[in-house]
C-alpha cells in the first residue's frame, strides 16, 4: 500500500525546519563568520539556493535562530529575585540553549549578535534592578548577569572541567549563596575583617 503524497506546504515546512535546525547547530558551534549558507544547506540535506529562497540571506537566517530567551518577569523580594535568577540559570545549564549559544559565540565578531545578547541581559537586569534595594542595584544585577553568562560560556563553549559535566542542581546549589549575597548587597567582609 503506497503512502499518500506529502502536500507541498508540508514539504516546505519540513525543509525550513531542517534548515533552521542545521543553522542553529552550526551557528552555535562555529559562530556567525565561520558558518556558510553552503554548510547549512549540506547539513540540512538541501540546496543552498533553497536556503536563500526561504530565508533571503545569512543575516536574516541568523536573526531567526539566534534568540536569547527572555524568561518570566523578574520581581519580588530580594530572596524571590535571587531564586528566580538562579532558576533561570538552572534552565540554561539543564538544556543546551542552542539559539542563545549561536548569539553568544557570534557576539565578538557580529554586532547584531552582541546587541541581541546585550538586550536580553539588560531586559532581565532592568526588571531585577527595579525591585532591589540600594543605590548599586544595577551593579549587583549586572554581576549576576555576568556570572550567568560566564557559567553558560564555561559549560557549553569552553567545556571547562567539572562545569561541563556537573549536574545543574549542583551548579545552582554552589552559586545560591553568592546570588543571594549579591542580590542583597551584602559583601563578604574578607578574611582580614573576619579574623579581627
Amino acid at each position: 500500500m503506497a503512502s499518500a503524497p506529502v502536500p507541498r506546504a508540508e514539504q516546505r515546512r519540513r525543509t525550513q525546519d531542517r534548515i533552521l535546525a542545521a543553522a542553529r547547530k552550526l551557528f552555535a558551534e562555529n559562530g556567525y563568520d565561520r558558518t556558510t549558507i553552503r554548510a547549512i544547506a549540506a547539513a540540512a540535506k538541501t540546496d543552498p539556493g533553497l536556503v536563500m529562497r526561504y530565508f533571503e540571506s545569512k543575516e536574516k537566517l541568523f536573526a531567526r535562530i539566534a534568540v536569547v530567551d527572555r524568561h518570566e518577569r523578574v520581581g519580588g523580594t530580594p530572596e524571590e529575585v535571587a531564586e528566580l535568577l538562579l532558576a533561570s540559570l538552572g534552565e540554561k545549564v539543564t538544556a543546551e540553549p542552542a539559539g542563545a549559544l549561536a548569539a553568544i559565540r557570534s557576539m565578538f565578531t557580529h554586532p547584531e549578535a552582541a546587541e541581541a545578547v546585550r538586550e536580553a541581559m539588560l531586559a532581565e537586569q532592568r526588571q531585577a534592578t527595579e525591585t532591589l534595594p540600594g543605590q548599586d542595584a544595577d551593579l549587583r544585577t549586572g554581576l549576576i548577569g555576568a556570572l550567568t553568562l560566564g557559567t553558560v560560556i564555561g559549560r557549553y563553549l569552553l567545556g571547562l572541567d567539572g562545569l561541563r559535566d556537573a549536574p545543574p542542581e549542583r551548579i545552582t546549589a554552589l552559586l545560591r549563596q553568592s546570588f543571594h549575597s549579591i542580590v542583597h548587597g551584602d559583601p563578604d567582609p574578607g578574611p582580614s575583617a573576619r579574623s579581627e
